[in-house]
């Protein structure tokens, strides 16, 4: 659509001399060389798949979703922090906790350690179980079973404690298969892996999980033949 100005002579009377008057008029003739019908948008650009997670032929990706905005919420997610247990609640940790120069895992494992002397026997670890509300039969049970498979990797050399004693300078050495790898073999607690665990199996709460839930995650990370691990 195109405007234009137009020089019109005309005349009042006879005699008159000719006044020049502008018109402006409105052309609404389409030019002919673009026609709304011959127009079309231009293709939109190719979908960005590199940051994907999930798989049209892998259901278990869909089932077991991912958290994409964590990147948002909690700076270097992929980077394994050596001290402090961080989340997107707490992108710092706990603020006002010193963590005496230990490792994330050294410092989950020291909280079983009850009179501080770096080994954890399993009458502590007893007590420490009773202290986060396990019954009787569950402490008695697991205080055997976790300091007899935890106390030989961890020892300083190749003879076995006879106290089934855990060293928790080198708890990292009884790292097992099958976890849920929130920690690394150093010891090192991996954000993404822990947020990784609320996000592909906490259904009825975004930051919790049900007993169901732990259930499922304990079965989703199996691995093949890991018996001990299981």
């Amino acid at each position: 659509m195109t405007l234009y100005l137009q020089l019109v002579s005309t005349s009042l009377h006879a005699g008159s001399p000719r006044l020049a008057l502008l018109h402006l008029r409105r052309s609404c003739e389409f030019n002919p060389r673009v026609s709304m019908s011959s127009y079309s948008p231009p293709p939109p650009p190719p979908r960005d798949q590199s940051m994907d997670t999930e798989a049209p032929n892998a259901p278990i990706t869909r089932e077991r979703r991912l958290n994409p905005d964590l990147q948002e919420q909690l700076p270097k997610p992929y980077l394994a922090r050596a001290l402090e247990a961080v989340d997107p609640s707490h992108p710092q940790g706990t603020k006002g906790r010193d963590p005496r120069g230990m490792s994330v895992l050294q410092q989950h494992a020291a909280f079983f350690d009850r009179n501080g002397d770096g080994v954890i026997y399993p009458w502590e670890t007893f007590q420490g179980l009773r202290a986060i509300g396990c019954g009787l039969t569950v402490s008695f049970a697991f205080s055997i079973l976790i300091n007899l498979f935890l106390s030989y990797p961890t020892q300083p050399g190749w003879l076995p404690s006879p106290l089934l004693s855990i060293r928790i300078d080198n708890i990292h050495k009884g790292k097992h298969g099958s976890d849920s790898e929130t920690y690394d073999t150093e010891g090192r607690f991996d954000p993404s892996k822990f947020d990784a665990v609320f996000s592909k199996y906490g259904r009825t709460h975004p930051n919790a999980l049900t007993k169901d839930e732990l259930s499922s995650m304990l079965q989703g990370n199996r691995n093949t033949y890991d018996f001990l691990g299981w």
